[in-house]
């Protein structure tokens, strides 16, 4: 089991954490990592794009003229693909992008995100953080003497004061446990946990 510092907002050494090694110190492996972050990725996306076909153009039920005789070329519809403002063919519809990932891949590949910025020493414990207002300027006076640079914020739970103080923070981004995600983690390159997060996270995804 690893055993990190626990720092007060002020940067000063305030106590010892011991992490779980079933969820803190499980080895990287770059294509289940690669396999979540695609799956989250591919469930944001939209996918209302859409092209008209034939059955969607309105207009072209008249022939534009009549089959032979005319000398050009034989047509029926002025809605057909090769005329301009006609059809598509095989254009984009809408679709569901999003993939099935099975739970155990889901909970491994968060296991690794974490150990990742644990073994890199990317990951900070800090007691609390403590605002006398919620304010931009008071939190980015947190940040700056905690080192935060792009980082993302696991709290024990939902707090309206520091999301307010952290919202217009470039880099900065606020998270609960029940909502850490392995891409959220992966896009920042800090993490840091609240002590009161430590408990519930490692809960989550421990054997």
């Amino acid at each position: 089991m690893a055993t990190v510092k626990v720092y007060d907002q002020n940067k000063q050494e305030c106590g010892e954490l011991t992490l779980s090694a079933d969820v803190f110190e499980v080895e990287a492996r770059p294509e289940i990592l690669n396999l979540v972050v695609r799956a989250q990725m591919a469930a944001k996306r939209a996918g209302t794009h859409m092209a008209k076909t034939r059955a969607f153009v309105s207009g072209g039920g008249v022939k534009p003229w009549k089959q032979k005789g005319t000398g050009r070329a034989r047509s029926g519809s002025n809605r057909s693909p090769v005329w301009r403002g006609g059809a598509i063919v095989f254009g984009p519809q809408p679709r569901d992008y999003s993939f099935k990932v099975n739970s155990k891949v889901r909970a491994l590949a968060m296991k690794m995100a974490l150990s990742s910025r644990l073994a890199a020493e990317n990951l900070l414990v800090v007691k609390g953080i403590e605002l006398p207002e919620a304010k931009t300027k008071h939190f980015a006076k947190v940040a700056d003497t905690l080192g935060l640079n792009k980082a993302l914020i696991v709290t024990a739970e939902e707090s309206e004061a520091l999301t307010r103080s952290a919202r217009n923070i470039p880099g900065i981004t606020l998270t609960t446990p029940d909502r850490l995600s392995v891409l959220e983690i992966l896009r920042h390159k800090q993490l840091v946990l609240l002590e009161g997060a430590v408990a519930p996270v490692q809960a989550r995804f421990e054997k």
